[in-house]
């Protein structure tokens, strides 16, 4: 039988899905942009450039970090859980909670970043880019970042949940939760912010990008994953920058 603190966290990962389902809009809604218009949208109150705007914005992003996040990090809470058996200090409270203060923060950032790219006119209300050039430059700059030494440093952790605890284990289950967190930003930030061009709000693209992720930190598969996946970003930007497709 399962231990309630892992049926709680894929119960809070199930929620997060289904939140982020009903909050996105149907296609029907989608093609009415081509009628009526950003007004339309702004109507709807999909995105408004005031504080009110901005808390949704936040708080959109941190379900989709914890629904997209949460299930590539379970192969290291599972790890830290079976050190419970054997070690003290393992509070796994603690341990998801310094791992979610990491994302929450860092969907304050991309919330800011949307904010800004909404009014100036580079995104449309739906988180979606409106420029070509955006997405081009968002490509690239994912792909390229799947070939740096932060990148791979940030993996290597991941794919070693093991050696990551042990050698941070003193520091306690809170601060082992924040150094998680913290290493699967370094892991994922790019390819997050790639939302912009799939859409914020699109569920296809979460669910896609989250496979990605999770095959990604596998160690046997996510060597074969990283590398192609950069040249093919690099090699789609450049596409479309040109005006390919």
């Amino acid at each position: 039988m399962a231990a309630p603190h892992w049926i709680a966290l894929f119960a809070c990962i199930l929620a997060a899905w289904v939140v982020l389902y009903a909050m996105a809009l149907p296609s029907d809604l989608r093609a009415m942009s081509q009628l009526y218009g950003a007004n339309f949208w702004a109507s709807l109150c999909v995105v408004t450039p005031d504080a009110a705007g901005f808390v949704r914005v936040v708080l959109m992003w941190a379900l989709m970090s914890a629904a997209m996040m949460a299930p590539t990090a379970l192969p290291a809470f599972a790890t830290y859980d079976d050190l419970s058996n054997t070690e003290a200090r393992t509070d796994f409270g603690q341990l998801v909670l310094g791992y979610i203060v990491v994302w929450i923060g860092f969907s304050i950032l991309a919330g800011a970043a949307q904010m800004l790219l909404f009014t100036a006119g580079l995104l449309d209300p739906l988180g979606q880019s409106l420029s070509r050039m955006l997405s081009g430059a968002l490509l690239i700059g994912a792909g390229l970042y799947q070939f740096t030494p932060m990148k791979e440093a940030c993996l290597s952790k991941c794919r070693r949940p093991m050696t990551f605890f042990m050698q941070h284990w003193d520091e306690g289950p809170l601060r082992n939760g924040v150094r998680l967190g913290l290493v699967c930003i370094g892991c994922c930030w790019a390819l997050m912010l790639l939302a912009f061009v799939g859409g914020v709000m699109n569920i296809l693209f979460m669910g896609l990008a989250t496979l990605i992720m999770v095959f990604e930190k596998l160690p046997d598969l996510g060597r074969y994953i990283t590398k192609p996946l950069g040249r093919a970003l690099v090699l789609g930007g450049l596409a479309l920058g040109a005006g390919i497709f």
